[in-house]
């Protein structure tokens, strides 16, 4: 058990081998606490390596009801909560929230300090994609920041920095005065040169999915393109080169949105080829969970059939987007869905049915917490507006209608 935990974080390509492993052991010798561990890293591992995710899932699945009611319930929870991914593919996102406090508060229960705060730092990662309150999640960061920062995990507090910039930057104010003084908070960008510097392809990746996510909602779609060169060219010359991170599936989306978009603006074809890849990878994952990821296609489809003229299937798809968005609790994605669906609208000269999809959509980013998304999609609104009244006193005949 000890030793596959070694393996997760230092040379996770002999995963596989070391948890078979442990299942012939399981086989000869019979059952113990460590079949749980082998079964938890067999479903890692089907998941890293051979994509077959039905069948990690239900691995996970056995994994799970085995640890619930075992007398080292609480230190087995504490220890594979991080490595249960599998599951997050196939069920609704939402439930790795509760998933992940549950493993941070059965580490407390055991003293297990280490994987706590690793709990900790997924709870926040799961809360931050799929639980539309913003300034919730910053309060809970603090707390969070002074417990790694008393505990001394700096891992952990760089990488949970990442995603506390990102909320901060969608926000539009830091709130730095109720952090304890003595935590050294770091830039996004000192938070980058740190991972350069020490090699650590976990914080890099933390850290370019979180902006990604910003640049994606602040529409800002060639900054997109320059984060995922980086990391693609460090990512691929480690020694975890060819393993997958569970958020790989927002790293296709943001960068299928991001070339899509700049593959209408710019004519170029490797956006275009860049975006109908993703648009593939997104149809094969929403076979897994159509909760997770029906939306998240859906859109994807809308932009890529705009790109191709295709108006009616566009209009289609948007909307599809957006009703499966809401009805799968994905709010905030509810809200981008309705702003490109917006926006889409106003670019075909359809600005009185793209008006109030961008009031909608304002609307949702409002309830998320997103001020300053609130306010630069105000600003593009009231130019929309602007333009309207423009056209409409220069065709008067058309005003009248």
């Amino acid at each position: 058990g000890h030793l596959i935990l070694q393996c997760f974080y230092s040379s996770p390509m002999l995963i596989p081998l070391v948890s078979c492993r442990m299942m012939e052991l399981t086989f000869e010798f019979g059952f113990c606490e460590d079949t749980i561990s082998g079964l938890v890293f067999v479903s890692h591992a089907l998941l890293q390596y051979s994509d077959d995710i039905l069948f990690a899932a239900r691995i996970g699945r056995i994994a799970e009801s085995l640890i619930n009611g075992n007398i080292c319930e609480h230190s087995l929870r504490a220890k594979l909560t991080q490595m249960s991914t599998a599951k997050i593919l196939v069920e609704p996102f939402q439930i790795s929230v509760d998933q992940c406090l549950s493993g941070y508060n059965s580490a407390k229960i055991v003293g297990d300090v280490d994987n706590a705060m690793m709990c900790g730092l997924l709870y926040c990662v799961a809360y931050f994609f799929s639980i539309p309150n913003l300034k919730g999640l910053q309060q809970y960061m603090i707390k969070f920041f002074e417990q790694m920062a008393k505990h001394k995990r700096v891992n952990v507090l760089y990488s949970l920095m990442s995603y506390f910039d990102a909320v901060t930057a969608l926000i539009g104010n830091k709130d730095s005065c109720s952090i304890d003084a003595s935590i050294e908070m770091k830039t996004i960008n000192e938070l980058y040169q740190t991972a350069v510097q020490i090699h650590s392809t976990y914080l890099l990746h933390h850290v370019i999915i979180t902006q990604m996510n910003v640049f994606c909602y602040l529409r800002e779609y060639i900054l997109i393109a320059d984060l995922v060169e980086t990391y693609q060219r460090m990512h691929a010359s480690t020694k975890n080169a060819g393993t997958k991170r569970f958020l790989d599936f927002y790293f296709i989306f943001f960068e299928g949105i991001s070339a899509l978009c700049l593959a209408r603006d710019t004519k170029q074809e490797k956006w275009r080829q860049i975006g109908e890849q993703s648009v593939r990878t997104m149809s094969q994952l929403v076979e897994y969970s159509p909760w997770n990821f029906e939306n998240k296609l859906c859109l994807l489809q809308a932009e890529l059939d705009y790109l191709n003229h295709r108006h009616k299937m566009a209009e289609a798809k948007y909307l599809a987007a957006i009703t499966s968005a809401h009805n799968h609790r994905f709010f905030h994605e509810e809200a981008m869905a309705r702003e490109m669906y917006g926006i889409y609208l106003v670019e075909n000269k359809l600005a009185v049915r793209g008006i109030p999809q961008l009031e909608m959509a304002l609307d949702n980013y409002k309830k998320w917490g997103a001020v300053r998304k609130v306010d630069s999609l105000k600003e593009f609104i009231e130019l929309v507006h602007l333009s309207v009244e423009s056209y409409c006193l220069g065709h008067p005949t058309h005003s009248r209608n």
